[in-house]
């Protein structure tokens, strides 16, 4: 695979609809239906403000991104890598393009809802947001306390007019 970059593009790219397939694969192999809030492409495009990022090598999709504005922050959703892409830092990438770009808006707070350590599948995920600094917390907007689901949290502090 060539040298990956990572560009914000609309949220009904057609380079899209393979990743977020195999997102969607991923939550409905390891999550229960009461459980699942992975969003599908019709919902990614429908939500207001959304914003989407794609990793590609050269011409071949490789990983995505989303970032969902919400009243107390902004809610980090459809983070993906394709196997034939993992294990070459992607996923933090990815991580740290949303993180940059929610401190960028202005977000005090970037959270996330994942797969708890009672489901295969997600460890990973959990421990790529404990290593960026995410921490554990209750629900948020819109979700309810659930066993199957982890909630985190990143404040972000003020702007840096640095970066």
């Amino acid at each position: 695979m060539d040298a990956l970059t990572i560009c914000e593009v609309a949220a009904d790219d057609p380079r899209l609809v393979p990743l977020i397939e195999a997102h969607l694969a991923h939550s409905a192999r390891f999550s229960p239906d009461t459980s699942c809030h992975t969003m599908s492409a019709a919902k990614l495009t429908a939500t207001p403000g959304l914003r989407m990022w794609l990793a590609t090598g050269g011409d071949t999709p490789a990983g995505c991104a989303a970032l969902k504005p919400l009243a107390s922050g902004a809610e980090v959703k459809s983070v993906h890598v394709l196997k034939a892409a993992r294990g070459r830092g992607l996923a933090r990438a990815l991580m740290e393009h949303v993180i940059a770009a929610a401190r960028e808006a202005g977000h005090a707070a970037l959270m996330l809802e994942t797969g708890s350590d009672k489901l295969e599948g997600y460890g990973a995920a959990r421990t790529l947001y404990e290593r960026l600094g995410f921490s554990y917390r209750g629900p948020f907007e819109g979700y309810a306390a659930d066993p199957a689901s982890a909630y985190m949290t990143l404040p972000l502090g003020a702007r840096d007019a640095s970066r």
